[in-house]
């Protein structure tokens, strides 16, 4: 028994390390987002005049109707504000605890704090201005680069994904999916159509986002390793084994 003990605790020391460390190298490791970040910070002008188009376009429309307005304002600040996403994981991580799938609640936490402490330490570093539009629909605080509805949403939607699929039957897998894709690109349309970010704003909080959910989630692959438990696929979630009664592993055996 002490043997046991002595085994879980190191494997949970190299699980956490690898999990800060994939929290820590998240943004630098993310090499498509480091070049957005270049061409925002460079003013490239063709990515600035599509930001422009895109913010002048859709602001006509919401200006003209004032209804469509109200609905996306109603999905961006309530349904996928990113305080009721962090509930939502937030509640998702106390469900794993009570059934005992410890080190899955580990990394659902992880992802979420580390998702959003990163994108607010970039936007601290960026420090840039959000969208001066005539007769504004809505308003935002803060700096604009990285989109953090934008990047939440990534984040929560990815651990609602990887952490529920084992308890999806298979063929309604394709149905979460689209939910989820369809949410995060919601998430960036509501954004830019009310005005309060650029189009790259958004894309550079969907890049850092699945920055975070990709590394995290390569940390929780080597503890599955380090436990002796075979490769999962992202088409069946993390943790497939979360469908049983006691998901734990016996490390004494291998």
């Amino acid at each position: 028994m002490p043997m046991r003990r002595r085994t879980l605790r190191a494997t949970d020391r190299r699980f956490g390390m690898r999990l800060l460390a994939a929290a820590g190298l998240a943004a630098a490791a993310a090499v498509p987002f480091a070049l957005l970040l270049v061409l925002v910070e460079g003013r490239w002008r063709p990515l600035r005049d599509l930001d422009r188009d895109a913010a002048d376009g859709l602001h006509r429309i919401a200006v003209g109707h004032p209804a469509w307005t109200a609905t996306l304002r109603l999905l961006s600040d309530w349904v996928w504000d990113p305080l009721t996403l962090r509930v939502a994981v937030a509640l998702l991580t106390g469900w794993l605890l009570w059934r005992g799938a410890r080190r899955l609640a580990a990394w659902a936490a992880a992802t979420a704090v580390a998702g959003g402490l990163i994108g607010l330490g970039v936007k601290t570093v960026v420090e840039r201005a959000r969208p001066a539009l005539e007769d504004p629909v809505a308003h935002a605080p803060g700096y604009s680069f990285p989109s953090g509805h934008a990047m939440t949403a990534t984040t929560s939607f990815a651990v609602f994904l990887l952490v529920l699929l084992p308890l999806v039957p298979r063929r309604a897998r394709v149905v979460c999916w689209a939910v989820a894709v369809l949410s995060v690109l919601g998430v960036g349309f509501t954004r830019v159509a009310l005005g309060v970010h650029w189009f790259s704003d958004v894309l550079g909080g969907w890049l850092l986002g699945l920055a975070v959910v990709v590394l995290t989630g390569r940390a929780f692959e080597a503890w599955r390793a380090d436990t002796g438990r075979r490769p999962s696929h992202v088409a069946e979630g993390l943790e497939p084994e979360l469908t049983r009664p006691s998901p734990e592993p016996d490390t004494t055996r291998r």
